[in-house]
């Protein structure tokens, strides 16, 4: 099972989104940013490496939210969501077909990775 992280961060009361590329698992699904934990490596520090590698961005992570577990087809995952705060650097995506920043009630308008659908519930429930 892929133990990954993913970030929902929060600026100017806008989250940032992104949409997988077409040649990725799940192309062109919407997901909060992030990626594989590595070993011997916390989840907080997985999660600063892959947004600064894939966005550019540095990140100060806050709240953890509830883990999800999620079985694809082809592969299974947990997933750990945290709130997290664009502390510097310039947006510029380097894997994914688009980032965009958009109000929280916004959120459900997208088509979600099914693995993220329950954080981003989570999330609205705050």
């Amino acid at each position: 099972m892929l133990q990954v992280t993913c970030a929902i961060i929060e600026h100017n009361n806008e989250v940032l989104i992104c949409q997988r590329s077409v040649t990725m698992k799940l192309p062109l699904k919407w997901e909060f940013p992030g990626g594989k934990v590595e070993q011997n490596e916390s989840k907080e520090d997985c999660l600063q490496r892959e947004i600064k590698e894939e966005l550019g961005m540095i990140i100060s992570t806050g709240r953890a939210l509830t883990p999800v577990v999620h079985y694809y087809p082809n592969f299974s995952l947990c997933l750990y969501p945290y709130i997290c705060d664009w502390e510097s650097g310039e947006l510029i995506p380097t894997e994914h077909k688009q980032a965009i920043w958009v109000v929280p009630s916004e959120l459900l308008n997208y088509d979600w990775a099914e693995a993220d659908l329950p954080i981003v519930g989570e999330y609205l429930n705050m």
